[in-house]
């Protein structure tokens, strides 16, 4: 929480959205690509009614932006320059769909 946005970083001193997946999930041993359209090819999809913490929620046509759901409605991410990492509301009006890594 906290570290700043930069665009391409993966950790652990700054993180772009995709980074910040591919480096969490990293520490459970999953290896993911760095690129939001690539993760989400890369993961098998799961509905919004069944998301559980871990899992990847996708934003944007085409896929720009991705983030980790940690439960209660909310997800943890690295939204774009200028900002850190944050906790928000997991919803947003341009979700495309989830993904669950390690499946």
């Amino acid at each position: 929480m906290g570290k700043p946005y930069q665009w391409a970083a993966a950790g652990p001193d700054s993180y772009d959205c995709s980074g910040l997946t591919l480096w969490a999930w990293a520490h459970a041993g999953v290896s993911l690509p760095h690129n939001s359209g690539m993760q989400y090819e890369a993961t098998p999809r799961v509905a919004q009614n069944d998301w559980q913490p871990g899992d990847l929620l996708f934003f944007g046509t085409p896929i720009h932006h991705v983030a980790m759901y940690i439960g209660n409605g909310q997800m943890v991410q690295a939204p774009y320059t200028g900002s850190q990492v944050q906790v928000v509301s997991a919803y947003r009006s341009d979700y495309v769909g989830a993904g669950r890594p390690g499946v």
